[in-house]
């Protein structure tokens, strides 16, 4: 990973010169990341990105020519600038597990750490999490909707940029994808690759049957046919019949067709139907053409004959909701030995934010279906031997009673005293892992429109301490 370092805004640089200026870098702090809403409306986000933030702090280190560069800004100390030479992170960093679903208001990240090292890492710590958990959430929702159809990732040529293509690749095999179009990803994350051919490679040759003949010899067990270049049901899907019926008496199975334009759900049908009578019934149909979670769960309403996905720009763009909205929040500092919660205070309540040293909980029942997440105080413990009861954070009155049940602390150790914890894992198994934990969340929050909201609520002792913390910054 290339060194990122530089890739902040300069407000943090300037900040930093000036807690210098003040003598008070070396304060011990705590920010927690979180964000306020689910992406497309929808009932959760999937926590994606973890990965390259550990490589990003692991990578920390200012250049001769990156010194050069602030210097010649004219903004900075040479005694600033000197400690930047040196620059090591020490604090401690605590996650929520790559590919875990979250909810809004809950800290997804927490840093622990000197004033100086925790603002230096906000702005690349949100980019990194903000986008990858994006598309792995969009990825997640166009997965669910096509009810275990294979999807496939085709959005590289419409991503915005390199790093984007290459990273939503990355976070949408972890949602759920099967595959991407996407080879450097390919090879980068040891990700399946998928893809036939354009329409292009149609026009080039004098016919539709020989540009599918040609293809087909090249690769005979793999031959997926692109037939709506001309016409799909006068045109193409006929030269692909008589293609599969040749390779066919070779001793090869042809794999499918794929439509890219037109009504998918009729001529899905009767593609199928022309399949069968063919004596193909069980090959695959494949769409595309500016796909997304709506559009799938309307085609598989229409009662399409579809049986696997190609979802590229609404995808690698996430269309409808173009950013997730993190925040990195300072939430305690230190004032000698003791942590102070702090409080940032808004006339918009959703962004009024909780104070203190934090974790996150979550509540399974019995059954092993996670009911509800309960955001504590650090040195706060729950004996799942005695009744627990929850309550919402505005509207108390509103309770819950819990008494067969388990829970599971779900900030884990990446960094402790600036030395890694973080244990790697290959993409397809944080794939595996996401499909685990959905399998644990309710169907009625995974709903592709109007999702039940997911109860996330908070201890009485931190209740009790942000309703005190208001009333004193009122006076009261």
């Amino acid at each position: 990973m290339k060194n990122l370092t530089l890739l902040t805004d300069l407000y943090q640089l300037t900040m930093m010169n000036g807690y210098l200026n003040e003598g008070i870098q070396d304060d011990i702090v705590v920010f927690d990341m979180f964000f306020r809403r689910n992406p497309s409306s929808g009932g959760y986000t999937i926590v994606c990105g973890i990965e390259q933030l550990v490589d990003y702090i692991n990578g920390i280190h200012f250049n001769p020519e990156d010194i050069k560069y602030l210097r010649e800004l004219g903004l900075f100390t040479p005694e600033f600038l000197d400690m930047l030479e040196n620059f090591e992170f020490t604090g401690d960093i605590y996650a929520v597990e790559e590919g875990t679903f979250m909810f809004p208001g809950e800290p997804i990240i927490r840093v622990k750490a000197p004033l100086f090292q925790a603002q230096l890492i906000e702005t690349t710590l949100l980019n990194i999490i903000n986008f990858q958990s994006l598309i792995a959430t969009k990825a997640s929702r166009v997965c669910h909707a096509a009810q275990g159809d294979p999807v496939l990732e085709f959005g590289l040529r419409r991503a915005q940029g390199p790093d984007a293509g290459i990273y939503g690749s990355r976070a949408a095999i972890i949602g759920g994808c099967n595959g991407t179009s996407n080879v450097l990803a390919g090879k980068m994350f040891d990700v399946p690759v998928a893809g036939t051919h354009a329409h292009s490679w149609i026009q080039k040759f004098d016919s539709e049957y020989d540009a599918f003949m040609a293809y087909a010899r090249s690769y005979p067990d793999k031959a997926m046919l692109l037939v709506d270049t001309y016409d799909v049901l006068s045109s193409g899907l006929p030269n692909a019949i008589k293609v599969f019926d040749e390779i066919t008496k070779q001793g090869h199975k042809p794999m499918g067709i794929r439509i890219d334009s037109g009504d998918l759900a009729y001529l899905s049908r009767m593609s199928r139907l022309m399949l069968s009578q063919a004596g193909y019934s069980d090959i695959s149909i494949t769409a595309s053409n500016d796909l997304d979670e709506y559009r799938v769960q309307e085609l598989k309403n229409m009662g399409c004959d579809i049986n696997s996905w190609g979802v590229g720009t609404k995808l690698i763009t996430s269309s409808d909701c173009p950013s997730l909205g993190g925040v990195y929040k300072l939430c305690a500092a230190s004032d000698g030995e003791k942590l102070v919660p702090k409080i940032k205070i808004s006339e918009d309540p959703e962004k009024i934010t909780n104070p203190g040293f934090k974790k996150v909980v979550r509540i399974f029942t019995g059954e092993g279906q996670a009911e509800a997440d309960l955001i504590m105080l650090e040195d706060e413990e729950i004996d799942t031997k005695k009744p627990l009861t929850i309550f919402h954070p505005v509207y108390n009155w509103k309770k819950k009673t819990f008494t067969n049940y388990s829970v599971r602390e779900l900030l884990k150790p990446l960094f402790v005293g600036g030395k890694c914890t973080y244990k790697k894992r290959r993409v397809m198994e944080i794939r595996d892992f996401v499909k685990s934990e959905m399998e644990t969340l309710g169907a009625h929050y995974k709903r592709i429109s109007s999702p039940e909201t997911y109860k996330v609520d908070l201890s009485n002792k931190l209740w009790l301490l942000k309703r005190q913390m208001l009333h004193d910054s009122k006076g009261e």
